[in-house]
């Protein structure tokens, strides 16, 4: 067992903070139910005031908010991916747009018409400005 100094509250056993029955069943103070009221008071304190005081609290606090922050990334992610499958959406029906008016081109030059090319001159040339 060990050495419990009562001028040290950090090596004093729990129970000692706490109410104890009597057998006939009456409260009974604990020996250091002085510092548990103290403790209680300042605890309740500082819950007023806004501040965390048990690190898990603190530390759920801190994982609701990190869990916030990346429903918010989540969030602006997929609006981001929506926004870019509609850019390659557009972007695959003007391909093959162009596509089409590049097969349409090719047929209409394919086909027989009444436009001739030009005859390529035989190395004489008018002089700039002729009339002739």
């Amino acid at each position: 067992m060990r050495h419990q100094d009562p001028r040290d509250p950090g090596r004093v056993a729990r129970t000692g903070f706490y109410p104890k029955k009597n057998r006939d069943g009456s409260p009974r103070l604990g020996p250091y139910q002085h510092l548990a009221d103290e403790f209680e008071r300042r605890l309740a304190g500082l819950r007023e005031t806004g501040v965390i005081p048990d690190p898990r609290a603190a530390q759920i606090e801190r994982l609701k908010e990190q869990v916030s922050g990346l429903k918010k990334r989540l969030a602006e992610r997929d609006s981001q991916i929506d926004g870019l499958t509609d850019f390659r959406e557009r972007a695959l029906s003007q391909i093959a747009a162009q596509r089409m008016e590049i097969e349409r081109l090719r047929d209409v030059l394919a086909e027989p018409s009444n436009v001739r090319a030009l005859p390529s001159s035989s190395g004489a040339r008018a002089p700039y400005g002729s009339c002739s």
